[in-house]
């Protein structure tokens, strides 16, 4: 069990040795022989695999520290980790958010039902947020659906508004029942780390290039932004992005014409409403949510988690996320879903140098969430008010260090490297398919080259040893 010292330790910026993601590996006590190490040693330094007991002197693998090793929640803080987390929540309401009323207002909803709406959204993803990242002890991070907002869009006014939350119940339970099957995580699971890391980078592309495409509208706000975060990471890394944000906020602030935006504060209730249902909204809204959430937002979220290093319960989060949409249907909720490009924010080194430590921004941006889902009318006002260059600067910012380290992962195997490409080339096109965003198709084109390069090889190599014979 670590120290207080030990904790100490690693809250500096100056690790001694390598940065091993987490864990050490550590060899047998006699040491490895002329032969190499031992069977026994290299079992020993093995993490143990999902699911199975964690024999003894073997390392922990990230995030998943035995309930004698877990510390307490104040211990675990830090600064950058609170600050992950409240990025990702300012990332997530800004753009997501602006989906989502638009759909409200293709719905024709009035004003007291779209507060509801935001309330049950961000109390959703406040809520799983929290509770799941204490839980698992890995950042757990969670949003409201924005593909399925998008669905919404254009379908929302073909159905009453009671008709559409009972299609929203009956889609969050159809999500919890595949979660709790356990089936999605088997097949997220097969898919090679390199097609995951490639599919992570596609992700992140647009914000990446968002940044710097903020150089047209607010050109101070992004090379102050890039200057603050690059010197400030040579000696401290964990705070690059909190001085990046700072840094950029004050720029905006002295620039003529933007002007503090004038919100209303007050409390949001939410707006209970009664399910109906109804064939033709079961088929056209309950089951392209269902579909569009699973495929775009819960398959890539593990994905992320997985780039990172972590092994999540892929039923525990799939069905508490299922279940938690279906709670808050009558409320307005469409659904709650593992995060996957705010998931970026919190899961990588920036939130902290140890992986055992960041899911207390989980935590935060669980927090964050349900201040946000208190006071949903003011935050609808705050974030449609503040300058778009300003959230593109922040979210390329804090996402470029995970852009960079998923794209070394994405090449780095030889062998995997096409695969990668076309899973990276195809997500990052933006493309949409059947109401199935980009992230999913190129997880599916991507595992779809690995397996013909895969078996072409395999034929070539059976020809060269019947050749050989």
């Amino acid at each position: 069990m670590a120290t207080a010292e030990q904790g100490a330790e690693n809250d500096t910026d100056e690790a001694s040795g390598p940065d091993t993601g987490g864990w050490t590996e550590r060899t047998p006590a006699e040491g490895p022989t002329a032969e190499g190490p031992t069977a026994e040693g290299r079992a020993a330094n093995e993490p143990t695999p999902p699911g199975q007991p964690r024999r003894p002197g073997q390392p922990t693998p990230p995030g998943q520290p035995t309930p004698s090793e877990r510390r307490g929640l104040l211990a675990d803080a830090s600064l950058s980790a609170v600050l992950a987390g409240l990025i990702t929540v300012v990332v997530s309401c800004s753009g997501p958010l602006l989906v989502v009323l638009a759909a409200a207002a293709a719905g024709h909803l009035t004003d007291e039902q779209t507060a509801s709406w935001v309330w049950a959204a961000c109390v959703g993803s406040g809520v799983t947020c929290a509770v799941l990242s204490w839980w698992t002890r890995i950042p757990v991070i969670t949003a409201f659906s924005t593909p399925g907002a998008a669905v919404l869009v254009g379908s929302l006014g073909d159905y009453s508004y009671p008709e559409a939350v009972g299609a929203f119940l009956v889609s969050g339970l159809l999500m919890a029942l595949v979660g709790l099957t356990g089936v999605f995580g088997k097949a997220m699971r097969r898919v090679p780390p390199g097609i995951v890391a490639a599919m992570l980078a596609g992700v992140l592309f647009s914000f990446g290039v968002g940044l710097f495409s903020a150089l047209d509208g607010a050109p101070a706000a992004v090379l102050v932004a890039l200057a603050t975060y690059l010197a400030v990471k040579q000696r401290s890394p964990r705070y690059a992005v909190a001085w990046a944000l700072l840094a950029a906020v004050l720029v905006t602030a002295v620039v003529p014409g933007i002007h503090a935006p004038s919100v209303d504060i007050g409390l949001t209730l939410p707006v209970l409403t009664p399910p109906q249902f109804s064939g033709s909204a079961l088929l056209g809204l309950a089951v392209p949510l269902a579909v569009v959430t699973m495929a775009s937002q819960n398959a890539p979220g593990l994905a992320v988690l997985a780039a990172c290093g972590y092994r999540p319960d892929d039923r525990l989060l799939i069905t508490a996320t299922g279940l938690a949409s279906t709670a808050l249907a009558p409320l307005g909720g469409h659904a709650v879903n593992l995060a996957a490009i705010t998931a970026a924010i919190s899961t990588g080194e920036e939130a902290h140098r140890d992986p055992r430590r960041r899911y207390v921004a989980g935590v935060a941006c669980g927090v964050f969430y349900l201040l946000a889902g208190v006071c949903g009318a003011a935050l609808v006002g705050l974030f449609t008010a503040l300058p778009p260059e300003l959230i593109a600067v922040v979210a390329g910012v804090a996402l470029l260090a995970t852009f960079s380290t998923s794209l070394a992962q994405a090449v780095a195997d030889g062998q995997g490297r096409d695969a990668a490409v076309v899973t990276f080339l195809t997500t990052a096109s933006g493309v949409t398919l059947g109401g199935v965003g980009s992230a999913c198709w190129g997880l599916v084109l991507g595992l779809a080259t690995h397996l013909a390069l895969t078996a072409r090889r395999r034929g070539g190599g059976r020809r060269e040893q019947e050749e050989e014979a």
